[in-house]
């Protein structure tokens, strides 16, 4: 049986632009990603800290870390992660 991620929450230092919701509703296009919450943590001249929590079934982390870098973003840490049991089709 396998498992897919359903929640993850990172910890990213991101570009000011492009700007908070912008960055959110690109992360939201990705496949199998329902909801994502940015809250910006700390600003600076150039760049911003934000917490980035995505929600959906399955959730690709490498398509969001590439993504993410595109958008001039990196990952600074994996804070929290939610699995489920993916049900086999075949009983």
């Amino acid at each position: 049986m396998q498992h897919s991620i359903k929640r993850v929450v990172l910890d990213v230092l991101k570009l000011r632009d492009p700007p908070l919701p912008e960055f959110a509703s690109t992360l939201c296009s990705l496949p199998n990603v329902e909801d994502v919450k940015v809250s910006l943590v700390e600003i600076d001249q150039n760049t911003e800290s934000v917490k980035v929590t995505i929600e959906g079934r399955n959730i690709d982390l490498d398509n969001v870390q590439k993504l993410m870098k595109n958008h001039g973003a990196v990952i600074h840490s994996i804070d929290e992660v939610v699995v489920q049991k993916e049900s086999s089709i075949n009983p």
